[in-house]
């Protein structure tokens, strides 16, 4: 752990370098202490909020002379600790580093810093007659840059892919300070190594991202919201595949199991829209002919794959039957949430539900556990509801959590679908990657980062990770 002399030489030079973009002590907000998960909540040693490209390149080179931790944060929505800071550590705040630089209509792109929310960019496109098409609930809170150090997906990946697949350019700051700018605006660009792809999804372990460019989609056509009771999970797998071959393109498949819809219907009270007797449900909203989904419809119904189904008569009915699905907002106040993110082969997806169900009873009888997922792009979240256990434990919730994992495991699944490894998930990271695979990670990480002082700790499992022992500790409230 540092000293406090070297911490007050230190602050010095951070104070001369970044001046009024730094704050410290009690003028730190708790809001930057941890993430949305409430996870090792810690007071950086300081917080600093560039407003500029040049200004956070500055502060890294400063960082990186005195080996000291950065962390780079966003809106803090993210759920796996990837944003949580340790006492000594730097935080980097893009809150100022804000705005939409341009739009480009003839190309259908949008560049845009970092510490812009997706709310904005969303806006932003729409108003120049497109769409920013990845969209989840924390749209008004989370930052661009977080959405792309996370490659964060959301219900529409199933057409639109995750933030990668929208990112045509960025600019990233390395640790030692050097620019990388890399603002390509088009789509065909093979030139070499497509180094943007590494910063993509590397939680801020790698560098800092600073702009990008970002690829949009045209508006979005005649849509239609149904919601289908179904008969067991292949059915589902089936409803899907009729529905693509209807010429139906999918915005959002969302499943939900019987658990999961009855729980929300009752929080919701009234009168659900289907009985919650069925095994399985599907929340399905497609772009194109309302005929093609009648149609489409009307053969599952008859084939047995769908047992009832109500299609919205409207944007109201719509976003009612949206409501049922979005009950994971009331996650964190109802439950004691302990949440799987995880993707699985789509066939195995059923199999797996019923094996995990299986094994958390028998090492934890009467546990509560309900599942849904965004089933067309192999995403599965299960939760289990701390409150349910005989002792809701951190002992507890590490030994579901390892149970959980090394099934996911067994099925060659990921224990990361969305939301990144950051804190919560680093060491189970072996039950997804090979062990040359985390071998080549680390190689990279020394590579960009051959002090280790961005975001150490995160991501990778325990190894030597930093270039001196007690560089980077994150003090007595560290994770």
């Amino acid at each position: 752990m540092s000293s406090a002399s070297t911490d007050d030489a230190f602050l010095d030079a951070l104070l001369g370098a970044c001046g009024d973009s730094v704050l410290l002590g009690e003028a730190i907000p708790e809001s930057c202490h941890s993430d949305w998960t409430g996870h090792g909540a810690c007071r950086p040693l300081a917080l600093v909020r560039p407003a500029s490209t040049a200004e956070i390149a500055r502060l890294l080179r400063l960082c990186n002379e005195h080996r000291r931790p950065v962390v780079p944060q966003g809106g803090m929505t993210g759920l796996a600790g990837a944003a949580v800071p340790g006492a000594d550590s730097v935080a980097l705040s893009l809150a100022r580093f804000t705005g939409v630089e341009a739009v480009d209509r003839a190309a259908a792109t949008l560049t845009v810093r970092a510490g812009t929310t997706l709310q904005a960019v969303q806006d932003a496109a729409e108003e120049a007659g497109f769409r920013y098409p990845v969209d989840f609930g924390a749209r008004g809170t989370c930052q661009i840059g977080g959405t792309l150090a996370t490659n964060a997906g959301g219900h529409a990946v199933i057409r639109h892919g995750m933030t990668r697949d929208r990112v045509l350019g960025l600019e990233v700051v390395l640790a030692d300070g050097r620019v990388l700018e890399m603002m390509n605006g088009m789509i065909k660009n093979n030139t070499g190594y497509d180094l943007k792809q590494c910063f993509i999804g590397a939680e801020g372990t790698l560098g800092v991202i600073t702009r990008a460019v970002l690829r949009l989609a045209p508006p979005q056509g005649e849509t239609h919201t149904l919601l289908c009771a179904l008969r067991d999970y292949p059915a589902a797998v089936s409803l899907l595949h009729r529905l693509r071959g209807a010429g139906l393109a999918l915005e959002a498949f969302e499943v939900m199991w019987q658990d999961f819809y009855a729980m929300s219907c009752d929080w919701r009270g009234g009168r659900p829209p289907l009985p919650s007797s069925h095994p399985l449900y599907v929340l399905c909203e497609a772009e194109g002919d309302a005929s093609r989904l009648e149609a489409a419809l009307e053969a599952a119904l008859e084939a047995g794959e769908v047992e009832d189904a109500v299609l919205a008569s409207g944007t109201a009915q719509a976003r009612e039957l949206w409501t049922i699905r979005e009950a994971t907002a009331e996650f964190p106040v109802k439950l004691a949430p302990i949440n799987f993110d995880i993707s699985l082969p789509i066939a195995d997806i059923g199999a797996f539900v019923e094996a995990a169900g299986t094994v958390l009873r028998q090492h934890w009888p009467g546990a509560r556990i309900v599942n849904f997922g965004h089933i067309g792009d192999s995403n599965l979240h299960l939760t289990v509801d701390g409150r349910s256990l005989a002792e809701d434990t951190p002992a507890a919730r590490h030994a579901i959590e390892a149970t959980v994992y090394r099934l996911v495991g067994k099925y060659r699944g990921s224990i990361s679908a969305e939301h990144g490894i950051g804190l919560l998930k680093r060491d189970f990271l072996h039950h997804s990657v090979p062990p040359d695979v985390i071998d080549a990670m680390r190689l990279l990480k020394r590579t960009f980062d051959p002090h280790g002082i961005l975001n150490p700790g995160k991501l990778l499992p325990a190894k030597e990770e930093i270039d001196t022992p007690d560089a980077h500790q994150h003090g007595a409230c560290g994770p």
